[in-house]
């Protein structure tokens, strides 16, 4: 491979809603740039993102792919995002491996739900953004409308680099241009209005402008340019289509002249500090001669390569056979071998440095969100974590054939590995294994993954709601454990109180026995009681928590004291508390947020609050989209809505889509509270 100086090198991601064209779009600038000889094809499945059979077959994408071109001596990096919301952890992610978020919006659908949301991602994560309109080709599109909607949508820093040109079969510049020829709009005012944003961020160019009114140059305008990026003071807008090619040349000169380098991005947010410790900042500079910093930021469960660490370079120079610690990890690994990826294919190579993006393959130790480095100096270093949406979505499932249990956690252990958006639990209560994810869809992906890579067939059904249990009250508990059997005995006597604690704040246990009348050697039996009695639950067999219990004298036995007996004895003397601190069952409440054609509205609004959910606003998306889409927000309990993805589709026509996350936990009504401990008992006695 060539080599390629840091300055050279970008490392961007292609964000947005499903549909917007973002393969497509990397797959134009792949062809243009010659890393391709031929351009493929969603609908073919042709494409080099979108390689794996299911997303041939889903005609969309489902994981993040990376690519990597060059065109004038600069060398991009990009990956290539899922748009649809069940599939955001792989957009989220990808997030952490670049310095510019491509935020691209079909013309035709206008600002969609991912579109908003991977604005704010980026925004959050101080990325520099820049707006791609694709599609300009397409029928039927009110381009001037869909600016002025961006423009309502994410503010007046929405500024256009460049303008669609005869009849959109090209573009025209606008920072380098103040004249010509554009299908709206003037050239000369738009290039007025961005000089005039730009140029707000240096004060001796603006003073000699406003002095003797002399335009800057390019060459002077690249470094206020940028620092407008990095604040967000500037979000560039550009036009293009990646069916035709239009715009493709002038988003390419954008990308080497104007997105930053490693260097001229927002500094990653590194920090270092031990575990519970007050975490410190930590400077990663891009500098190819320091130590080796990298952060993984993307795990594949490859069939052929193994486990594979995808991974951004931040600091130093990365070389074949280097010695690198994952984390605070005491051994190293040796990097025998490193690559890029070609979607598919890994390309090998000898050096990566800052700002590039590359993996390992078989190192069992890497994980998600770990970092590499090279030299004990930079243990205990960090990335501040991503924040993704909480999977809720959740699907019981057990296996078809009796004895591949064991396999079934292996594979599943894979999949959590890949997707920081999906997870696996096994409920000891309820003797589910859940399997959890952001939607219908994206557990139906994981499903058909199983059954195609894996060959694990699996029947599913409904999980059981993860409610839970807490006291709204103070209470004593006291349980004196005797058992004489011929032999030794057992002996163990606990008092404790239990007291409510605020929500979310889960479990304390503080031992204030005086005197040593429950000898400090046993004290461990007694939480372990305490922890049993929480983890089986009182009223209908779920956790407790949100408590605080403490233990304040007890007995002994000097022959007959035992551990078994302090087990038992703090498990009933818990039971017995809870039971005396007016216990209640919490339910889990989701965020949940409808898009759906607006003529729906009544009738979702109608049905949520039948379900027990209020509706918190509601957002007509009309403008620029044209047909008539809304959007809904509210809350929910997740126990009313385990069916809602057939009835939103019955209610709209299959033309909605929803998206849940976790807000809170709620007190159940009473009469949901006396059923579920009615259930509960009647399973108690069949036991």
């Amino acid at each position: 491979m060539e080599k390629y100086e840091m300055s050279a090198i970008r490392a961007v991601a292609l964000v947005g809603h499903g549909g917007a064209g973002k393969t497509t779009l990397a797959e134009a600038l792949l062809f243009a740039t010659g890393a391709i000889s031929v351009k493929g094809s969603v609908e073919k499945g042709s494409t080099v993102c979108d390689f794996d059979p299911q997303e041939k077959t889903a005609g969309h994408s489902l994981n993040s792919a990376i690519v990597h071109f060059s065109d004038r001596e600069v060398q991009i990096n990009l990956v290539d995002t899922p748009g649809y919301p069940d599939f955001a952890g792989q957009a989220i992610a990808a997030l952490a491996g670049v310095d510019t978020a491509l935020v691209v919006i079909n013309a035709q659908t206008g600002i969609e739900l991912s579109t908003e949301r991977m604005m704010k991602w980026a925004a959050g994560r101080a990325l520099c953004r820049m707006i791609v309109i694709n599609k300009i080709d397409a029928d039927n599109v009110d381009l001037p409308g869909l600016v002025n909607d961006i423009r309502a949508r994410f503010g007046k820093e929405c500024l256009l680099l460049d303008l669609p040109a005869h009849d959109r079969h090209d573009v025209v510049d606008v920072l380098e241009t103040d004249s010509g020829d554009a299908d709206f709009d003037s050239v000369a005012a738009a290039h007025r209005a961005l000089i005039d944003q730009v140029i707000e961020e240096d004060e001796d160019l603006l003073a000699k402008y406003l002095e003797d009114g002399q335009e800057p140059s390019a060459a002077e305008l690249h470094a206020p340019f940028e620092k407008a990026l990095r604040a967000g003071h500037l979000i560039p807008i550009l036009f293009v289509s990646a069916k035709t090619g239009a715009g493709i040349p002038e988003l390419l000169h954008v990308l080497e002249t104007l997105a930053p380098n490693p260097a001229e991005g927002n500094p990653p947010p590194f920090f270092k500090g031990e575990p519970g410790d007050a975490p410190e900042g930590f400077a990663a500079t891009p500098d190819p001669a320091k130590h080796v910093l990298a952060h993984v930021f993307k795990v594949i469960a490859d069939p052929y390569m193994g486990k594979v660490g995808v991974f951004r370079v931040h600091q130093g120079t990365l070389k074949k056979d280097a010695q690198l610690f994952v984390g605070d990890g005491r051994r190293p690994f040796k990097a025998g071998h490193l690559y890029k990826l070609q979607g598919k294919d890994y390309v090998e190579v000898d050096v990566l440095l800052p700002g590039e993006i590359g993996a390992v393959a078989k190192v069992e130790e890497i994980e998600f969100d770990a970092v590499l480095h090279d030299s004990h100096d930079e243990d205990n270093i960090h990335l501040k974590p991503l924040e993704f949406p909480r999977p809720m979505q959740g699907l019981a499932v057990e296996t078809r054939k009796k004895g591949d249990e064991q396999r079934l956690f292996e594979i599943l252990h894979k999949l959590e590995l890949e997707d920081p958006c999906f997870s696996m639990e096994r409920h000891p209560t309820t003797n589910e294994t859940v399997i959890r994810g952001l939607g219908e869809m994206h557990l139906r992906y994981k499903l058909d993954k199983m059954a195609t890579q894996f060959k694990m067939e699996l029947d599913t059904k409904p999980p059981r709601v993860p409610y839970r249990e807490t006291i709204t009250g103070n209470a004593e508990g006291h349980c004196r454990h005797k058992k004489q059997s011929g032999g030794a005995g057992q002996f163990g006597e606990v008092y404790l109180k239990i007291e409510p604690l605020a929500r979310g704040a889960g479990f304390e246990f503080v031992d204030r026995v005086k005197g040593g009348v429950i000898p400090g050697v046993f004290m461990p039996a007694v939480e372990k009681g305490v922890i049993q009695a929480l983890a089986d639950g009182v009223v209908a067999g779920y956790p407790v928590e949100d408590l605080r219990v403490i233990v304040y004298d007890g007995k002994t036995h000097a022959v007959d004291g035992k551990e078994v007996a302090f087990v038992t004895a703090g498990r009933k003397a818990t039971i017995a508390a809870i039971q005396a601190a007016n216990p209640i069952l919490l339910e889990p409440i989701v965020g949940i947020e409808i898009i759906a054609p607006e003529a729906a509205m009544g009738d979702l609004a109608g049905d949520l609050s039948s379900r027990r959910g209020h509706v918190t606003g509601t957002q007509s998306d009309q403008g620029a989209r044209g047909h008539g889409m809304a959007t809904i927000t509210g809350e929910v309990p997740l126990a009313e809505i385990t069916d809602y993805a057939s009835r939103l589709k019955s209610m709209t026509g299959g033309q909605g889509s929803y998206t849940i996350e976790f807000a809170r936990h709620a007190q159940v009504p009473p009469l949901v509270q006396q059923k579920l401990a009615a259930g509960h008992k009647l399973r108690e006695d069949e036991d």
